[in-house]
């Protein structure tokens, strides 16, 4: 404080009287918030005292303040220490500022029937300097808070997300996505894709803007070179992804499939991370992608569980109608709907309807070359499966005696 508004500071003896009624002052405060503010006649009776605590405690501060004659004492946020951190969830920032404005308003009106004649306008601004001081460390109090609640959010985040990469959906993690909010989050898709050059906080701070603006909730996590976002309660979550697309790094990213909620995720982060090793095997693939959409080359790469979709979805299906299944092979084998007619001995229009009932019974369309290439890998890799299940007996080795003598059956020169 200057040397000018030192020489404004009350005199002694008003000090002293105002030192003498903190105590009749704090009870005039803590009746006017009470009677002012709903709020804090609806707090729980432990949070009310601790509003009480930091009411009498801001007093003692404002006593303590004057009483200081070099005037240059600051006013810090340990008047808000004899509340727990709690507080800060309790009762937001405005309400504090609420708090803040009945104390010192009491403060005002009470004070000035303790100060000596003369030392009354010295009073109010002490009163008014006091007040910005203590509104500032308030706003330090929440900030601090709010820092150590981010930084703390963004540690659970980050455990949340490795949780769901992993698949285990433990005890562990259903606390930590509760304290996130995530408990009863329905309709949750995994999204992987490259880590944008740039900031990726600044990234990652983006998508959940454009997820919140479709009424979504986002968890993200930076792995290295893979940027991972979770989306919660939509239903489409690719158009939130192409809305961002731009904010990922350069190539492919991949929707893993929706899931009910978050302890099943794990389904959908395999496919996502899966889809996004073996994406480059099909260069011509859309960003963003589904993961669904790249079941021949996540088998490529060892995905077991494309491995068996590819082959329920397709061949599976395709065994319950023989008819159907030698359609798809001899087109397949043929290329075309002209040969594979003449292989099979019925008419092109009978080739053309098979086709249309393949289509609807798997999804894949024959005509097209990427399904015809998914098809052809289903039906390749069900019979390797039934191959190794039900492996053929080798026909017997043909042998002869070293005289040239019949062995077997079958003479020894042949």
């Amino acid at each position: 404080m200057s040397s000018a508004a030192a020489r404004h500071r009350p005199g002694p003896q008003t000090r002293r009287l105002i030192a003498r009624g903190a105590g009749t002052l704090s009870g005039a405060a803590l009746r006017r918030i009470e009677a002012q503010h709903e709020w804090y006649r609806a707090l729980p009776p432990a949070e009310r005292s601790w509003v009480g605590l930091v009411a009498q405690a801001g007093i003692a501060a404002f006593v303590a303040w004057l009483a200081d004659d070099s005037g240059a004492a600051p006013v810090t946020a340990d008047v808000f220490g004899t509340a727990p951190r709690e507080l800060t969830s309790a009762i937001t920032l405005g309400q504090t500022l609420d708090l803040i404005r009945s104390v010192v308003d009491v403060v005002e009106d009470e004070v000035h029937d303790l100060a000596e004649p003369g030392d009354e306008q010295a009073v109010r601004e002490g009163v008014l300097r006091y007040s910005r001081e203590i509104a500032f460390a308030a706003a330090q109090v929440y900030a601090q808070a709010a820092e150590a609640r981010g930084a703390w959010d963004a540690r659970l985040e980050a455990l949340v997300v490795d949780a769901v990469l992993r698949g285990e959906a433990d005890d562990s993690m259903q606390s930590r996505a509760t304290a996130l909010g995530w408990g009863s989050v329905s309709d949750v898709t995994v999204i992987a894709g490259r880590t944008p050059s740039g900031s990726s906080a600044s990234a990652v701070d983006a998508i959940r803007r454009a997820a919140a603006r479709r009424q979504a909730e986002a968890l993200a996590a930076v792995q290295g070179r893979r940027l991972v976002i979770i989306l919660g309660n939509t239903t489409t979550p690719a158009e939130i992804v192409t809305a961002v697309a731009d904010i990922f790094g350069d190539g492919p990213i991949v929707l893993g499939p929706t899931v009910p909620h978050l302890f099943a995720a794990g389904r959908s982060a395999r496919a996502a991370i899966n889809g996004l090793a073996a994406a480059d095997g099909w260069p011509q693939a859309p960003r963003p992608v589904l993961a669904d959409e790249l079941l021949p080359e996540r088998v490529l790469v060892g995905d077991d569980h494309a491995r068996r979709q590819l082959v329920e979805r397709i061949a599976t299906p395709l065994r319950t109608h023989e008819s159907l299944l030698d359609t798809a092979t001899a087109y397949l084998d043929s290329g075309g709907l002209e040969a594979a007619a003449r292989l099979l001995f019925v008419h092109p229009n009978t080739v053309r309807y098979r086709l249309g009932r393949i289509a609807e019974l798997t999804g894949y369309d024959l005509t097209h070359p990427r399904d015809g290439y998914a098809v052809r890998l289903a039906l390749t890799l069900a019979r390797l499966t039934d191959a190794a299940v039900s492996p053929r007996r080798p026909a017997p080795a043909i042998r002869s005696g070293g005289d040239g003598s019949r062995v077997d059956g079958i003479p020894g020169g042949l």
